[in-house]
């Protein structure tokens, strides 16, 4: 069946979803360009599981079995696919699945030993073990297949996405064994999202975050509890008591997977989920302010951006936009600001910078209002700053009123790529997201200046006013 559906669905976002998905190429070749091979080297999957699922489907067509490790999914992919005559003695084994093996030399040599059978490696959590890939020597071994996830790295799970990395021909195989439209249209447009330039800078900070509270979890378990091995957001732990561990754990809303008499603990980015659990199984006892942290997602047929503040923290600061300059005056609040700015933006700069400048001022003022939160403690007010010949005033109330205003001209139209009537745009797209009163005014002959002056001084105002002075909300409504 390949006709569209009599009418689309009533769902947002839902346009084209009437007919049914295409091949999924533009996705394998972003996915390629990911994990460093070519476009005919990847073959997209509905997960990593699914990447399993086809082996195995392929070694009980070809009446053959699988070599895997004795733990999920592998043993529920081995039951599903078992044949009454399997047997060391009757079938030939056709793949060996392992997990990664920690360096592409060690699989490389594996592949050598196994071979023909194809080696599987299943590298689903290989980005959070700084590990480096096997895809690296894919080029070398045709029995080789590496199984990479989009799941917990890029937030996916649910979306079901991962990918099979193998020479042409072995993909070949394993497409054979491929059901039609495997690959589901919702799935794959979520996808590319979270593949966009737009969004690896952040990705690549959250994966790290992840490691740093690994880390941190296992040394305050470690005091309390046995260790072993784990990788990624998992931490393996055995509590002298495991059933009550996982009831403690619950009455904390959160869950862990029992292994035994083991646990399987999930480690959160966010600081403070980390700390129940700790609390929870008796390590450690939260305390202390937690950083100020906000993140904006704003996507539209012009521009995707992806921009996280943390107002307690003053790195890292990394912006690309596209637009040079604009870069350096973002740059300059956060510098001035003393706070981390983290902002991708993929825009159309073939049409002009306008979408892009307004849009990433958008997004500012959304990650800034959502890391002040209740605002509760701020100095909420904020600062005349001059430059040269320059004087830039910029002041600020961190009210929740939105409330622009801009006096001020430039005779230069353009600052490198950067449109300086834009500035007065800026100002009026952050204290509207923001929800702030925001004033400035700047004087000066030289528009590089001015411009400069007015960015370092928002800087300037807003380190003043998201500084926390104390721990009620400044206001005598009790509430900004």
């Amino acid at each position: 069946m390949t006709l569209p559906a009599p009418y689309p669905p009533l769902v947002s976002g839902g346009d084209g979803l009437d007919r049914y998905p295409a091949d999924p190429t533009a996705l394998a070749a972003r996915m390629a360009a990911l994990y460093g091979v070519g476009a005919d080297q990847v073959l997209p999957t509905r997960g990593l599981t699914h990447g399993l699922e086809l082996v195995w489907r392929l070694a009980a067509r070809d009446g053959q079995k699988v070599q895997a490790p004795d733990a999920e999914p592998y043993q529920a992919l081995a039951a599903l696919y078992a044949r009454p005559t399997d047997s060391a003695d009757t079938a030939d084994t056709a793949a060996v699945v392992v997990r990664a093996l920690g360096s592409p030399e060690a699989v490389a040599e594996m592949a050598e030993r196994v071979a023909p059978a194809l080696l599987v490696v299943d590298e689903g959590l290989v980005e959070f073990a700084e590990a480096p890939s096997a895809a690296a020597v894919v080029k070398d071994h045709a029995n080789l297949v590496v199984l990479r996830s989009l799941s917990l790295a890029y937030g996916l799970a649910g979306a079901r996405v991962g990918a099979a990395v193998a020479q042409a021909q072995t993909l070949a195989r394993l497409a054979g064994v491929l059901e039609p439209y495997a690959l589901p249209e919702v799935s794959v447009r979520l996808a590319m999202q979270a593949l966009d330039p737009s969004r690896m800078m952040e990705t690549a900070e959250r994966i790290s975050g992840v490691r740093r509270e690994r880390a941190r979890v296992a040394e305050a378990l470690s005091r309390i509890m046995a260790l072993e091995a784990g990788v990624g957001p998992v931490i393996i732990a055995r509590p002298s008591d495991p059933s009550g561990a996982i009831e403690a754990l619950r009455r904390y809303g959160l869950n862990a997977d029992p292994a035994g008499e083991r646990l399987r603990l999930p480690v959160s980015l966010k600081p403070e989920v980390n700390d129940r659990l700790l609390t929870a199984l008796g390590a450690a006892s939260p305390g202390g302010r937690r950083n100020r942290i906000g993140q904006a997602i704003r996507d539209t047929r012009e521009t995707r951006i992806v921009c996280t503040v943390d107002l307690d923290s003053a790195g890292p600061v990394k912006i690309e936009t596209g637009v040079g300059f604009f870069d350096h005056m973002i740059e300059q609040v956060a510098a001035h600001g003393g706070f981390s700015i983290r902002l991708a933006c993929e825009g159309d700069l073939h049409i002009d910078p306008h979408h892009t400048i307004e849009d990433c001022a958008i997004a500012l003022g959304q990650a800034l209002k959502q890391a002040l939160g209740e605002r509760r403690g701020i100095g909420r007010y904020g600062f005349v700053l001059p430059m040269d010949e320059a004087e830039a005033s910029v002041s600020i109330d961190l009210s929740g009123r939105p409330y622009p205003v801009f006096e001020g001209t430039f005779a230069t139209p353009m600052l490198g790529d950067y449109r300086t009537d834009l500035t007065a745009h800026v100002v009026r797209s952050l204290a509207e997201n923001l929800g702030a009163a925001v004033h400035v005014r700047v004087t000066g002959d030289d528009d590089h200046h001015k411009t400069e002056a007015v960015f370092k001084a928002l800087g300037r105002a807003l380190r003043q006013a998201i500084r926390v002075e104390g721990d009620v909300v400044p206001s005598t409504k009790g509430v900004l």
